[in-house]
């Protein structure tokens, strides 16, 4: 009887360190694979105030597919202030989002059907899961870096468009 305990210590102990080697190239996976995600510029977004003039011009990365719009900014690590990126959806709904996985503090600015801002979430925490929503049902969501929305000035109402490349 004492073996069959001893075997099964033995064997338990070789399946955590299995285990642990297994979980560690997966961390390793994710990481080489986070480190290469590069920005794709795809278009121009500019935002001005309710009489036309130009707040910010941001290089927008379009995310309008489910799959782009679950990532979003997830597992980058950096970001220049002129780059953003734009969650273009197909319904006008309440939008709910997180930080889960995204290491960049970031401003997330709801925009409604009509292209104009909603409300803004400033200062978003990295990693953290708590919802932050758009208040008002909205068609796009805007992320910039942390601080520009006051940097900026911008505040609801003002007017968002973009082009495509």
């Amino acid at each position: 009887m004492k073996i069959v305990i001893q075997l099964a210590l033995y064997a338990f102990m070789f399946f955590n360190l299995w285990a642990c080697q297994e979980q560690s190239t997966s961390k390793k996976k994710i990481t080489t694979a986070a480190s290469a995600i590069k920005f794709k510029k795809q278009g121009i977004l500019n935002i001005t105030d309710s009489v036309g003039h130009t707040k910010a011009q941001f290089e927008i990365e379009l995310a309008s597919d489910d799959y782009h719009r679950e990532t979003g900014l997830m597992y980058r690590r950096s970001m220049k202030p002129q780059q953003a990126m734009l969650f273009v959806f197909d319904d006008v709904k309440p939008r709910y989002f997180y930080m889960k996985n995204t290491f960049i503090p970031l401003d997330i600015i709801y925009i409604g059907p009509d292209k104009k801002i909603i409300h803004i979430v400033k200062n978003a925490v990295p990693l953290d899961e708590t919802a932050l929503s758009s208040i008002k049902p909205a068609k796009y969501t805007l992320e910039i870096k942390a601080g520009l929305a006051d940097e900026y000035d911008l505040k609801n109402g003002d007017y968002v468009d973009w082009n495509k490349n």
